[in-house]
């Protein structure tokens, strides 16, 4: 039983474990701003009284593509529909 203790206060544990804290907010912060940009784009289509079927709010929602979810947010400051969200330039 010493052997186990020692190893959890061992500096190599303590580095892990503080790496493993590390990547887990920054894996928070990088879901966070993906689901901040998904309730945008959704948020503006409904406060401009766009309606939004559930297959539209169903790929808004499974995107992951910041790069994507931002083009998305400027369409829907213009769209006169959902759908064009997804029009190709």
């Amino acid at each position: 039983m010493t052997a186990i203790q020692y190893f959890w206060r061992h500096p190599l544990a303590e580095q892990v474990r503080k790496e493993g804290r590390e990547l887990g907010l920054a894996q928070g912060r990088a879901e966070g701003r993906i689901q901040g940009w998904r309730e945008g784009v959704l948020s503006i289509l409904r406060g401009r009284g766009i309606p939004v079927p559930d297959a539209v709010r169903d790929r808004v929602n499974a995107c992951t593509d910041l790069d994507q979810l931002e083009t998305w947010v400027r369409r829907a400051l213009h769209a006169t529909s959902a759908d064009e969200l997804f029009v190709e330039e």
